[in-house]
């Protein structure tokens, strides 16, 4: 349930805009979109304000976002909404908010990758450019990107739901590439900075092809399996090789396989999401089952 407790409307957020930042106000607003953590509104061609809406953790995100990203953002090779303006919660709206440049493109749970090649190594050249040494004070991950042995409660939860519900075709295989994943030898190189959240609904494409990458709330510092594990729910079929070629820096034997690991989680965690959103339950969203199967099935092709 959304902890805000007053409607975020185009009429509030140009009175936050008026309060705080006036010579953005008679710019105009209307909604973007209304993602998990925030509401996104438009402000004029060229920005967008971001508001906090559905979850307790979704303003400590958006500090994080405003500190951090516009130092990295001008080493990434594709264009990601870099914060502009801070909005301070006031008696209007007791949360934090923030003002950043919009990012065009299409979510690619909607609108998904096509450009099989190309879009391998955007991907790549776009992971390479962020996954550096992170300095000692970077943020640490929420519930992601540690070792994945501790996260065998969550694996059996979670394959325990998706096949009682009919949801995967063959568990026993899937729990194959999840044994292998937790097998391999645990990250020893530094912390790399990390996007943290690479699910289809924050990648943009055009034209079959990736755009954009957007939402840096979970940004943190730790293993680049983490995130190499995009890949495959991203990619199409046969694009995943041309990736890790690409890729090259740290993809040696060990990352591939934890990588696989973390995308069998979140190819789970999308099948999950996608069911609830078939069945109308709080939070579902049926875009993200297709990327999710797709996930599996090539995880499960590939380790064979």
């Amino acid at each position: 349930m959304p902890h805000t407790e007053i409607e975020i409307t185009a009429e509030l957020v140009r009175d936050l805009l008026r309060d705080q930042h006036p010579d953005l106000a008679d710019r105009p607003v209307r909604l973007g979109a209304r993602g998990w953590d925030n509401q996104l509104w438009r402000l004029g061609d060229d920005l967008a304000v971001r508001l906090p809406w559905a979850t307790e953790s979704a303003d400590a995100l958006l500090r994080k976002e405003y500190t951090w990203l516009p130092d990295l953002a001008p080493r990434l090779p594709l264009p990601v909404p870099v914060p502009q303006r801070f909005g301070e919660p006031s008696e209007r709206f007791r949360r934090p908010w923030i003002v950043t440049t919009w990012v065009q493109g299409e979510a690619a749970d909607r609108a998904p990758v096509t450009h099989g090649a190309k879009a391998a190594t955007t991907l790549a050249a776009f992971l390479r450019a962020l996954h550096q040494p992170a300095p000692e004070h970077a943020p640490e991950g929420r519930d992601r990107g540690g070792s994945l042995a501790g996260c065998s409660d969550r694996f059996a939860e979670q394959l325990a739901a998706v096949t009682e519900l009919g949801l995967i075709a063959d568990p026993d295989a899937v729990r194959a590439v999840w044994e292998d994943a937790v097998a391999a030898p645990d990250w020893d190189g530094p912390a790399l900075w990390l996007h943290g959240d690479l699910h289809p609904a924050n990648v943009l494409t055009a034209d079959g092809a990736i755009c954009g990458v957007i939402d840096f709330g979970d940004l943190f510092a730790g293993d680049p399996a983490f995130d190499l594990a995009a890949a495959w729910i991203l990619l199409p079929d046969g694009a995943t090789d041309r990736f890790h070629e690409a890729y090259q820096s740290s993809m040696d034997t060990a990352t591939l396989r934890r990588a696989r690991g973390w995308a069998v989680l979140r190819a789970f965690a999308g099948t999950l999401i996608a069911d609830a959103g078939v069945h109308g339950r709080p939070g579902g969203k049926p875009t993200w089952g297709p990327p999710a199967q797709a996930a599996l099935r090539r995880l499960i092709a590939t380790h064979r």
